[in-house]
């Protein structure tokens, strides 16, 4: 008798002790787990024009060797086969004075103190390092460096050059399929107008707008 109220006694102390332990175990299944309210934003990569044409006008500087710098002015047309590649025709034109010649040949090379310098061209280009550039709050617009190179042709003085070209440049596309671009050309050609042929290289540097369609 004695025994059995000392093993009840035990029983119940062991019941009081576990009691606590099973009432934490079980109360997670109760509780309310708590979701992250997190608003998903649609995010849209930039676009970059795929078979597509492109013509546009540019202004800049195109600076003949031994000549110096000058405006020059032109149309450009293009066609974009992938995202990657493009296919770039140009024509250009400027004026080239002599003033550095005349202050040590008298009457200076050409009769009327400057030339027409015009030129055409036809280049295969490659889009690298593709980008945005942000203008004010949440307004982005995608961006595109090229390099370039081709072949062409430049009549100066009364002669016609063969040339060759490659640059670089950036292409910033607006909206409505507007882009701006600016670049840099190295024209080299061949020249000869004091009895001595030299090859030339003429930096051309130029800013434009381009549509396209």
């Amino acid at each position: 008798m004695h025994n059995n109220k000392i093993r009840n006694l035990a029983l119940l102390t062991l019941a009081a002790l576990t009691a606590p332990a099973w009432s934490q175990e079980a109360r997670p299944a109760t509780e309310q787990v708590i979701v992250p309210q997190v608003e998903r934003r649609e995010v849209k990569p930039p676009q970059y024009p795929s078979r597509d044409f492109a013509v546009g006008l540019f202004v800049g500087s195109y600076s003949t060797e031994n000549f110096g710098s000058a405006p020059v002015g032109g149309l450009r047309l293009s066609y974009h086969i992938t995202e990657d590649i493009f296919v770039d025709a140009a024509l250009g034109q400027s004026k080239v004075s002599d003033e550095n010649y005349r202050q040590i040949l008298p009457g200076g090379l050409f009769a009327n103190g400057s030339e027409k310098l015009s030129y055409y061209s036809v280049s295969a280009g490659y889009n690298v390092l593709p980008g945005e550039v942000f203008i004010g709050r949440g307004n982005a617009l995608a961006t595109q460096g090229y390099l370039l190179a081709g072949i062409g042709s430049t009549r100066f003085a009364g002669q016609r050059h063969q040339t060759l070209h490659a640059g670089f440049g950036v292409r910033v596309l607006m909206k409505h399929r507007f882009a701006l671009q600016a670049d840099v050309r190295d024209h080299v050609f061949s020249l000869d107008l004091l009895g001595k042929r030299q090859s030339t290289q003429n930096i051309e540097v130029t800013a434009g707008l381009t549509f396209f369609f």
